[in-house]
């Protein structure tokens, strides 16, 4: 898994984080979604590394990587903080420029990224997701059947004591699940799950998500803020994006200046199931196709 890629643990001002990196040229910074690591990319980091310096972190609170303390608005778990870790990591690594592209709740940290520190961010991709004012704008019955996990997580102790009574079961997972994603990314990803302090990392990045991160992404739209750089949006036609919100690309185009996307046939978990599409498009619009 990853060949020729190093790993580290990189110490941040807010936060350490464990992190691959290999390849050279333009560098793109990988985000992985919950509740998966940065293992989740192992098959289209290679990809991209003939290209491109590929970085893949263990967001806070996720994998290997620290946890930040608990505070009433649950700040050290909210996308603007994670965005802060992505830009100090990404200077500690020697860019001062980068594209980014995130997959479910890293998709979050990826577009704050892009609106917080346009300077910085040459590229935003997005993968399976929309932004979480438009979701939660957007919410009806349909979207709390289908994604009740959001408001689950979002209470006290509970999600926490429900997930460590059995993760396995709570995950769903399956033999099948662990020959997809390969025996050592399966292993990485369980001992996450296992392991209490980063269950409550996870849940703790959707109370965020409830409250600051919506707060945040409000506060954007009154002042009429968008994304400047190039934005391709990505979603998996067999998992629920379309079914929720049909035209994806409309409910991100008051978000983004520069937009294009279109689905990808897989399930949620792209980078698993999809890996070459995955990379080939990722490829193509980072190269101005």
């Amino acid at each position: 898994m990853f060949e020729g890629f190093r790993l580290d643990r990189i110490r941040l001002s807010e936060a350490t984080l464990r992190v691959r990196s290999g390849g050279s040229g333009p560098p793109v910074l990988l985000l992985h979604g919950h509740p998966r690591t940065h293992a989740t990319w192992h098959k289209v980091a290679p990809l991209l590394a003939e290209r491109h310096t590929v970085v893949c972190p263990d967001l806070r609170g996720f994998g290997q990587s620290s946890k930040p303390p608990d505070t009433p608005d649950h700040a050290g778990s909210s996308k603007r903080a994670k965005a802060r870790d992505c830009v100090e990591l990404m200077d500690h690594l020697g860019f001062g420029r980068f594209a980014v592209v995130g997959h479910d709740r890293g998709a979050y940290t990826a577009f704050r990224a892009a609106l917080d520190h346009p300077e910085v961010i040459t590229h935003l991709a997005v993968l399976d997701a929309v932004p979480i004012a438009e979701a939660l704008g957007r919410c009806d019955a349909r979207f709390a059947r289908a994604w009740w996990h959001w408001f689950f997580f979002g209470q006290p102790e509970k999600p926490e004591r429900a997930i460590l009574a059995d993760p396995d079961a709570w995950y769903r997972n399956t033999p099948q699940k662990a020959a997809q994603m390969g025996a050592e990314a399966y292993a990485d990803y369980r001992a996450a799950i296992h392991d209490p302090a980063t269950v409550h990392g996870m849940v703790e990045d959707y109370r965020a998500g409830l409250g600051i991160d919506r707060d945040h992404d409000e506060a954007d739209r009154r002042a009429g803020r968008k994304v400047g750089c190039p934005t391709l949006v990505l979603w998996a036609l067999q998992d629920d994006l379309e079914d929720l919100y049909g035209d994806v690309l409309a409910v991100w185009k008051p978000w983004a200046a520069d937009l294009r996307g279109h689905g990808i046939d897989s399930g949620h978990h792209l980078a698993e199931e999809a890996p070459a599409e995955l990379a080939a498009a990722l490829l193509d619009f980072l190269h101005g196709g």
